[in-house]
């Protein structure tokens, strides 16, 4: 069954053709590794709501968008296959280092979770 992973982060809107690149080449390694769809989205029609909504989750700041992201795996166990080589490429791979594709936003304020669909309608 399909697994799911889910990322909302607060990206400085400066920096929004720098989040593309780096995303491009972070995507590249999810997919050569197991994952069979990773999409990035930046905020388009994102309310203010009135106790909570994606801003407050990321804590969003007035000069940064809101970017929504998943990617799609076949399974669960394809998903911690495949993260825990990502996780370990982090230290080698020229993609993933801070110091070759740095993060251009504060991934502190990040929030991610594993999800398994309940309900799937369409592709």
């Amino acid at each position: 069954m399909t697994y799911v992973d889910g990322f909302v982060i607060a990206v400085p809107k400066a920096n929004k053709d720098r989040f593309i690149a780096h995303a491009r080449l972070n995507d590249e390694i999810f997919m050569e590794h197991g994952a069979t769809r990773v999409v990035e989205c930046w905020q388009d029609d994102v309310p203010a709501g009135k106790q909570t909504d994606f801003f407050r989750a990321v804590a969003c700041k007035e000069d940064e968008a809101v970017a929504f992201a998943w990617i799609e795996w076949p399974d669960k166990e394809t998903r911690e296959k495949g993260m825990a080589t990502v996780t370990q490429l982090m230290q080698t791979d020229p993609r993933l280092t801070s110091e070759d594709n740095a993060m251009p936003f504060d991934g502190m304020r990040m929030i991610y979770g594993g999800f398994t669909p309940v309900v799937t309608l369409g592709e």
